[in-house]
């Protein structure tokens, strides 16, 4: 009787330590997204090819996928502006490089950026601006980018 629950004890401990490894391999890659592959035109190693959205000139990761009900954009006079709105498992650091790089080759000049927990990059292109904000959660990372025009000294009504 005793060999009979020594070998219920022993099973139930190899069960613990599977199901324990298992966990911690499906958690390892819940943040990895691979590196930016610079020679790959903005590809990730991944293989998910980055899109443009509604911003003909801003790449996004293939990662994110848009988050609908917290974006909005707004067309006029041949101008598009807005907020889109991105979630995906893709490492913050990783963003950042692909954003700066990518920015850069869509004719976007680079003003600044701050980072903390939360990093927020800032472009200027020609009469527009481009502010990207990037907060890292546990199991995913939001991404808002917004793009409005610049205001000149001759716009009147709401734009003054």
């Amino acid at each position: 009787m005793r060999k009979i629950g020594q070998m219920k004890a022993g099973w139930a401990g190899v069960g613990i330590l599977m199901l324990f490894l298992f966990c911690m391999t499906g958690c390892s890659s819940l943040r990895s997204s691979g590196p930016v592959n610079s020679d790959t035109g903005g590809q990730n190693v991944s293989g998910v090819t980055p899109l443009y959205y509604d911003f003909k000139d801003v790449l996004v990761p293939g990662e994110l996928k848009p988050v609908k009900k917290s974006s909005y954009i707004v067309q006029s006079h041949g101008l598009t502006a807005g907020i889109l709105a991105f979630k995906g498992r893709v490492d913050r650091g990783a963003l950042i490089a692909f954003f700066k790089e990518n920015m850069i080759r869509d004719a976007w000049k680079t003003i600044g950026s701050f980072a903390s927990s939360r990093t927020i990059l800032l472009f200027e292109k020609e009469n527009r601006w481009c502010v990207i904000n990037i907060n890292e959660g546990d199991f995913s990372t939001h991404v808002e980018i917004g793009v409005v025009p610049m205001v000149s000294e001759n716009v009147g009504g709401l734009m003054k």
